[in-house]
């Protein structure tokens, strides 16, 4: 009997690479085989995205133990761009990886809820506050691919 792999979606975009995030792909990837995709939404209003997957991409294929598709959306809401990505393909369980209440426009706007409503089990994580200090180690301790931090770390 084979199992087929279970799907899962992380939508990001600031907190793509928060320990609080890999933590949580390492986690579905040693439960059972699990392929990723990583959306950002709103990729078209932010100047950041390139930078986002270039850094993002290598550290969530880390922690998923293989690859993880790299999406974007060009939708001024998010809700749209999900709802556009899961509409063309299937998917177990989503992830939502935000900012904190206080800075999060998504938890403002109740995203969770609303993805909730396409019948997809959510999973909202949200980064713990760090000390510079906590951030530095971690990327100190961090092992690269190629044995260079990504531009930007």
């Amino acid at each position: 009997m084979t199992t087929s792999s279970r799907r899962v979606l992380v939508v990001a975009n600031r907190t793509a690479a928060t320990p609080a995030l890999l933590s949580a792909v390492k986690r579905y990837a040693q439960e059972q085989p699990t392929t990723f995709s990583l959306l950002i939404p709103d990729a078209g209003k932010s100047d950041g995205t390139d930078w986002t997957l270039e850094v993002a991409l290598p550290l969530l294929e880390r922690a998923a133990r293989g690859p993880v598709a790299g999406l974007t959306g060009d939708r001024e809401h998010p809700m749209r761009a999900i709802r556009d990505v899961v509409a063309g393909d299937r998917y177990d369980r989503i992830i939502i990886s935000t900012l904190p209440r206080h800075a999060s426009q998504w938890l403002r706007r109740d995203l969770p809820k609303r993805v909730k409503a396409l019948g997809i089990p959510v999973e909202v994580i949200t980064p713990k506050r760090q000390s510079v200090r906590d951030v530095v180690t971690e990327a100190a301790n961090t092992e690269f691919s190629s044995g260079v931090p990504p531009v930007g770390l």
